[in-house]
């Protein structure tokens, strides 16, 4: 019986340390600065934001933001992230450490992509004085406190938080341990999931395009090129293919445009292949109700602006796949499902060219035209 309520009493300690514990941690803006952060900012706005991070902040007259963003800390890096369109890739964050001899780091990083090689230190568009920044460790939190020059009075801002547990070599940044995304109004102090950002417009953007012109019209053009002797089916299928890839993708293309509109991303590449790739399948479907007669003189000369403008369509269409999976940070289904997809695609015309030429070179008949 002794032991039984010895157990129990040690339990209850256990539970009571555990709760003390987590309500110390949850009532982190009752806490103060460490010293040396008092004369430069004390007065700041303070919200728990994420897991153990506060955000403390304060935005003057003259667009100037003061931040001091706090967790626990062992070893490792700490960041905060400023986003154009609540994306990683883009943005520019500011990072902190306490290197492996002691010494507190704090440096701007451009987030140009997720491999290591494409976080660039000292690059990025926020605008501070390195004199304004500094890293501080005290009872096992780290506090890194910098200051922000903005053009403009910041009111919802797309921020990004991530930590690592390595500590950075050489300013390079391990792969985060974990991270998360939100819409913080530095007006107000509240702080919501980022919603604002159109995920599910994004992905129907993506998925319309890549079926329509990564699936339905390389078919297409497919059945135009090897299945002439199922003569007339290749015509009607290869049309109604089309057809109905162009009009997917012009959906794929409207959802773009909406997305344009909501987050107006910078990416004038990907959107200028889209705009000369969707110009070639008009032309495509115009020339279908241009078509000359089998017999006319111009015949041939439509036949060859056919087939160019549809290889030249099929190709910058993939090219614009590959750029848009890269800059809309799609996860690894996107690149394995895609790039299985096209890999079957060059093996099915490769062996269908290779069987062609085989069946060109011992009949040397003209294959119909259309």
């Amino acid at each position: 019986m002794g032991g039984m309520v010895a157990s129990v009493a040690a339990a209850l300690v256990v539970v009571l340390g555990v709760a003390s514990v987590a309500t110390a941690q949850l009532e982190t803006c009752n806490g103060d600065l460490p010293p040396v952060l008092a004369a430069n900012y004390s007065g700041l706005a303070c919200q728990p934001v994420w897991n153990n991070f506060v955000l403390r902040y304060h935005q003057d007259k003259n667009n100037v933001l003061r931040i001091v963003l706090s967790t626990m800390y062992s070893t490792g890096w700490v960041g905060m992230g400023f986003s154009r369109d609540g994306l990683m890739i883009g943005s520019s964050a500011m990072v902190g450490w306490i290197g492996k001899k002691g010494l507190p780091h704090i440096r701007q990083f451009a987030l140009r992509g997720k491999s290591s090689s494409k976080v660039v230190v000292d690059r990025g568009f926020l605008v501070s004085n390195d004199h304004d920044h500094t890293v501080v460790v005290q009872q096992a939190k780290i506090y890194l406190a910098f200051q922000l020059r903005f053009s403009y009075r910041l009111s919802h801002q797309h921020i990004i938080m991530a930590f690592g547990n390595s500590i950075p070599v050489k300013n390079k940044l391990t792969r985060h341990q974990d991270k998360t995304s939100f819409t913080f109004d530095f007006t107000t102090g509240r702080a919501s999931v980022d919603g604002s950002f159109p995920y599910g417009l994004r992905r129907a953007h993506g998925a319309l395009n890549v079926f329509a012109w990564g699936v339905l019209m390389p078919i297409g053009a497919i059945l135009a090129r090897y299945f002439r002797r199922m003569d007339p089916l290749w015509f009607y299928l290869h049309v109604g293919i089309q057809f109905v890839g162009f009009i997917i993708g012009l959906a794929g293309v409207v959802a773009g445009v909406a997305l344009y509109n909501k987050i107006q991303a910078d990416i004038p590449a990907h959107r200028g292949l889209g705009i000369f790739v969707l110009f070639l399948g008009i032309l495509q479907i115009l020339a279908f109700f241009l078509r000359p007669n089998a017999d006319s003189k111009y015949r041939k000369y439509w036949n060859w602006y056919h087939s160019w403008a549809g290889r030249l369509a099929l190709f910058f269409a993939a090219v614009n796949i590959v750029l848009g999976i890269h800059v809309g940070g799609a996860d690894n289904s996107w690149k394995i499902g895609y790039g299985f997809n096209l890999a079957v695609i060059l093996v099915a015309v490769i062996a269908l060219e290779f069987m062609l030429w085989t069946r060109w070179s011992k009949n040397s008949t003209s294959t119909p035209t259309y």
